[in-house]
C-alpha cells in the first residue's frame, strides 16, 4: 500500500498534469503568420481559399495538384498541351534543371504563372528581366492596378500586413508586356508588379505579390483583384504546384508526424508521464529489500608491503633487486611484446621506440639492470639506484 506522502505526491502530480492539459485545450490557438501557400492550409498565408475557389475561376477546366518536383513532372512528358502550370509562394528558386524543363514546357505553347517575390537568377536571366524586393516594413499600403481598362478597379485593393514590396525594374520590351503596376499615393504610375513574357509558342505570367492569393487577403475583400490577375490564364488544363511551397511538410519518421500534431503530442506526453508514474510506484511497492554486501577487501597491497619490509629488514638486497628486475621485465614483455631474454642494443632501441623514452634513458636503465644481474653481492645503494631509474622510466 502507498503511504500518505506518496499518495499526496501522486495527487499533486495528477492535478498539475490535468491542469496543463485543460489549459492547452481551452486557450486560444495562436495565429500562425508563417508563409505556407499550401492548398490545404487555413492559416492566414495559406492557399486553402484560393484552391477551393479555383474551379469557379477556371470553369470547365480540370485542375490537378502536382506534389513533386517540376523537373520530375515535366520530364515525364505526359502533361496536356495548351495547359498552365501555376506556382504561388513567397520565394521560389528554380535551379538549372528545373529552368530548362520549364522553358521547354512554355516553348511548346503552354503557360507558366508565377506569383513570387523572386524566381531565381537562372530563370530571370533567361527571360531578360530584373526584379528587386524591399524587405523593410511597409510604412504605407501598396495598391496594385492593371493597365487594361477593362480590369481597372474603382476601389483598389490594399496590402500591408505581412507584405514585402517587390517590383520589376528591367524588362525586355521586345517580348515583354506590362500588365500591372503599383499606384502610389498620388495615383501616378509606379513600379511594375505583373508582366507577360512571350517565349516560343507560350508565355510566362510573372506576378510579384503572392500575398494577394493568400487566405488573409482573399477574405478581406481583395478577391476580385486575384481573379483579375488569374484571368490572363487561358488553358484547357491547370497544373497546381504543391511542391515548391514554404509550408510543405516533409515527414521522415512516424515520430515527427506525431509531434507535428498537437493532440497526438499531448497524448504521447501523457502516455510517457503515466508510464513513469507506474514504474515509480510499482517498483517502490513490490521491490524487495536488497541486502547490502560489503565488497571483499583487497589485501594484496598490504601483503606485498609486508613481504618487502621483511626482505628490507634482513638486508637481502640481492633478492629484492632480482624480484624487482623480474617484475619489470615481465611488464615489458606483456605491454610491449618484447623478448627480454637478452639485453642487446637492438632490444634497447626497440624498447625506447615503443615506450616513448629517449634512447639515452633506456640505455642507462638497461645497462644498470645488466650490471646488477652480473653482480653477486648488492648494496642498499644498488637497490635505491635501480628503484630510482625504474620510477623515472615511462612505461
Amino acid at each position: 500500500m502507498l503511504d500518505k506522502r506518496s499518495k499526496r505526491v501522486l495527487w499533486i502530480f495528477g492535478i498539475a498534469l490535468l491542469s496543463i492539459v485543460i489549459t492547452e485545450l481551452v486557450r486560444p490557438k495562436p495565429i500562425d503568420w508563417r508563409a505556407s501557400y499550401i492548398s490545404t492550409d487555413k492559416i492566414p498565408f495559406g492557399g486553402f481559399v484560393l484552391f477551393e475557389e479555383a474551379p469557379s475561376l477556371f470553369k470547365n477546366v480540370k485542375i490537378e495538384k502536382i506534389d513533386k518536383d517540376p523537373y520530375e513532372f515535366l520530364t515525364d512528358g505526359t502533361y496536356a498541351q495548351n495547359s498552365a502550370y501555376i506556382f504561388i509562394n513567397d520565394e521560389i528558386f528554380f535551379d538549372e534543371r528545373q529552368t530548362d524543363k520549364i522553358l521547354k514546357y512554355v516553348e511548346n505553347g503552354n503557360t507558366v504563372f508565377i506569383a513570387s517575390r523572386s524566381i531565381g537568377y537562372i530563370l530571370r536571366d533567361s527571360l531578360g528581366i530584373e526584379s528587386t524586393a524591399n524587405y523593410n516594413i511597409l510604412e504605407e499600403e501598396i495598391r496594385p492596378q492593371f493597365f487594361s481598362p477593362s480590369l481597372k478597379q474603382d476601389s483598389l485593393p490594399a496590402f500591408k500586413k505581412g507584405v514585402f514590396k517587390a517590383s520589376f525594374n528591367e524588362i525586355d520590351t521586345l517580348k515583354t508586356t506590362a500588365l500591372g503596376y503599383y499606384e502610389n499615393a498620388e495615383s501616378v504610375l509606379g513600379d511594375l508588379n505583373y508582366v507577360k513574357v512571350n517565349f516560343g509558342k507560350g508565355q510566362f505570367l510573372l506576378h510579384n505579390l503572392p500575398e494577394a492569393f493568400s487566405n488573409y487577403y482573399l477574405l478581406k475583400g481583395n478577391e476580385q483583384y486575384a481573379a483579375n490577375v488569374l484571368s490572363y490564364i487561358d488553358a484547357d488544363k491547370i497544373y497546381w504546384d504543391e511542391y515548391l511551397k514554404s509550408g510543405r511538410k516533409v515527414v521522415t519518421s512516424p515520430m515527427r508526424f506525431v509531434l507535428d500534431q498537437a493532440p497526438l503530442t499531448w497524448a504521447y506526453y501523457v502516455l510517457i508521464g503515466g508510464l513513469l508514474i507506474f514504474v515509480l510506484f510499482k517498483g517502490k511497492r513490490e521491490q524487495r529489500i536488497v541486502e547490502v554486501m560489503e565488497p571483499l577487501e583487497n589485501t594484496s597491497v598490504e601483503f606485498t608491503k609486508t613481504i618487502g619490509d621483511l626482505y628490507f629488514q634482513h638486508k637481502d638486497y640481492s633478492n629484492i633487486i632480482a624480484k624487482k628486475i623480474t617484475y619489470f621485465m615481465e611488464t615489458l614483455r606483456s605491454k610491449y611484446y618484447l623478448n627480454t631474454t637478452e639485453i642487446t642494443e637492438d632490444f634497447i632501441k626497440k624498447l625506447a621506440l615503443k615506450s616513448g623514452n629517449t634512447l639515452e634513458k633506456t640505455q642507462k636503465l638497461m645497462h644498470l639492470i645488466k650490471h646488477l644481474k652480473e653482480k653477486s653481492v648488492h648494496s642498499e645503494a644498488d637497490l635505491l639506484e635501480l628503484n630510482k631509474q625504474i620510477e623515472v622510466f615511462r612505461l
